[in-house]
């Protein structure tokens, strides 16, 4: 028969998935879900926080990506993937529970990478995706327990028909000495009361039963011995600060010789307490990552992988400065690598007979990309430069050729007198799938006749002369040419007034030409009115540089732009002459440096002087 998890033999009962021995999983809290937030910024994101006594952890990414996950506690210390280095796989510790951390490399591999642990832990932990691609989903479970729930530590330490926190017939008066044993309980394991409380393993006080006979108690020790400390256990560790603790003997307090410990009293002996030793840095070496995925699915590639230099302390493994290792040979962190050997090209069919009985014209063949197991795979496989031919010209030899003609034109060139009448003619084969060749012979048919439509005697039209040259070197101009109403005779033009012509049409005179894109030009508006009419103005107008399609442009010289602004009317001001408007006096200016001319005797009197004042043109001498 099979023993339970309660220890009794023939017992079905098995623990549940709160970790309660018989236990109907209602004790505990499952809690899951999938982050599938959409991430634009590169670097650590959080996903969600892991709760201080979680169990079951698991933290799994939907599927492989180039995305990292990293752990961390809440106190910012860095568990896993942490400032920003790629632990490899392995196990980590912290938060007060181990942690497996898993990335799959096989590249057949769809899986993602994984934290797993059992739990439960002591503090609340974060757990952060390294956002470099988009986020495939991220998959996390952890238990919590429940509200009153007894601890599965506690059940795993008692044993069958032993009382649990007083539920199995806990005596309702307990003594002074209990109540200090739950409150001992309570400080221990540092929580307060109501709260899953964790009962350490012999420490909870047990019903013996009625009749067993108590245990004899020892007999007082000699103050003859005392415990001594006769050393230390050996370091935890060689370098990079382990611990170790003080040993305690009994010995003879005269003597100091060692004794059995029943000499002492084993409520005096001292509690070792731990000691730091070998603080020392443990030496720097070089941590090895993993083999990235091979940069080629089939031949020669390349494969990278991390490599840094790393220093263990305090238990914990730092990524330090690369100085630090150069007493150690670096590994290579580039490799080649080769998955299987490439696809190839393999001519299948010979040439097809050609597409013409003769001339130039096309044959195929099959060319087909196949796999080194001997399978036809997509074209992608193999290498397209390589790719042989499918497709080619063929020459089948001259075919017969003939001269092919149009029929002759049905106008003759000229209205009157001698002109001509055209054809097409152009030399082909026989074979109706073939291009046009030449071969035919040097007797080509001719491609003009001569036809006459009668004598032009006294026929009144417009004659047109050659064009002349375009306007501008370059954009945009216009030719002229002369146009003159003419009679033909025989032999002769008479030119005559263009009235005689005008219920002809007359040819055009002018047209547009445009000899070469000028580029880009400086453009100008017409100068506006100068600011003042004398002794110095200033007058302004616009400058753009424009493109050919007279857009704004950034090209032209900016040595040969136009001046925008520039002086004008710098002549002296000469004003209207009023001869009704004099000086009386000779001694007019005494009469403006006493202000007279405000009184009218005096601004008639000395007309002009004091004219000038209110100009505001003193020193005027009045030239003509």
């Amino acid at each position: 028969q099979s023993i339970g998890c309660d220890d009794y033999l023939g017992s079905d009962k098995v623990i549940d998935k709160c970790g309660i021995c018989g236990g109907d999983n209602t004790a505990c809290k499952v809690v899951s879900g999938v982050f599938k937030h959409t991430l634009t910024n590169l670097g650590y994101h959080k996903i969600v926080e892991i709760p201080e006594g979680a169990t079951k952890i698991n933290i799994t990414e939907m599927s492989k990506s180039n995305n990292y996950l990293a752990l961390r506690s809440r106190s910012g210390r860095s568990i896993i993937n942490g400032n920003w280095a790629i632990d490899r796989p392995g196990r980590y510790e912290g938060g007060g529970t181990m942690f497996t951390y898993k990335r799959p490399n096989e590249i057949s591999s769809t899986a993602g990478e994984s934290f797993l642990a059992d739990g439960p832990t002591n503090e609340v932990l974060d757990v952060y995706m390294i956002h470099q691609q988009p986020n495939p989903g991220i998959h996390y479970e952890y238990i919590i327990p429940g509200d009153n729930v007894i601890s599965p530590q506690l059940l795993a330490h008692r044993r069958p028909g032993e009382p649990l926190n007083g539920q199995l017939g806990m005596p309702e008066s307990t003594n002074h000495e209990d109540e200090d044993l739950h409150r001992e309980t309570d400080t221990l394991t540092g929580q307060s009361a109501g709260t899953f409380p964790v009962i350490q393993p012999g420490r909870f006080p047990s019903h013996q039963p009625e009749n067993q006979v108590p245990a004899v108690q020892p007999p007082r020790q000699n103050r003859e011995y005392n415990w001594k400390q006769i050393g230390k256990t050996e370091c935890t560790t060689t370098c990079g600060k382990g611990s170790q603790y003080p040993v305690f003997h009994c010995v003879n307090r005269i003597t100091h010789e060692e004794v059995s410990e029943s000499y002492c009293d084993s409520s005096t002996k001292p509690i070792p307490e731990e000691e730091a030793c070998n603080l020392f840095p443990c030496p720097a070496f070089w941590d090895i990552g993993e083999w990235s995925e091979c940069s080629k699915t089939c031949g020669l590639g390349m494969q990278h992988r991390q490599i840094l230099c790393r220093q263990m302390y305090a238990n914990r493994t730092l990524t330090v400065q690369q100085y630090r290792c150069h007493h150690l040979e670096k590994p290579e962190t580039t490799s080649t690598c080769q998955l299987k050997i490439c696809s190839e090209w393999q001519i299948r069919t010979e040439w097809t007979s050609c597409s013409v009985p003769c001339g130039v014209g096309q044959r195929t063949r099959d060319v087909k990309c196949v796999s080194n197991l001997g399978d036809i795979v997509d074209d992608e496989e193999c290498n397209m430069k390589l790719r042989p031919n499918d497709i080619e010209n063929c020459d089948m030899g001259p075919c017969a050729k003939s001269w092919f003609l149009t029929e002759w034109s049905d106008r003759c060139s000229a209205e009157c007198g001698d002109g001509v009448r055209t054809r097409s003619v152009v030399c082909m084969t026989n074979h109706v799938s073939s291009l046009p060749l030449e071969g035919c012979g040097n007797n080509r048919p001719s491609e003009t006749t001569s036809c006459n439509n009668g004598p032009c005697a006294g026929k009144v039209e417009w004659f047109a002369g050659g064009w002349t040259q375009c306007s501008t070197e370059c954009g945009s101009g216009t030719q002229q040419r002369e146009v003159i109403c003419v009679r033909k005779t025989e032999g002769n033009f008479d030119v005559l007034n263009p009235y005689e012509c005008s219920y002809l049409e007359k040819p055009p005179s002018q047209q547009s030409c445009y000899l070469k894109p000028c580029g880009s030009k400086w453009f100008h508006t017409e100068w506006s009115t100068c600011s003042k009419s004398c002794e110095g103005g200033f007058r302004v107008r616009e400058v753009r540089c424009l493109s050919d399609d007279m857009t704004a442009s950034t090209q032209c010289d900016p040595q040969l732009k136009p001046e925008e602004k520039e002086p004008c009317n710098t002549q002296d001001c000469i004003p209207e002459i009023d001869e009704n408007c004099k000086d009386k006096y000779y001694n007019c200016n005494v009469v403006v440096q006493a202000r007279l001319c405000v009184y009218t005797y005096y601004k008639t009197a000395c007309c002009a002087s004091c004219t000038r004042v209110a100009n505001r043109q003193p020193g005027f001498l009045g030239r003509r």
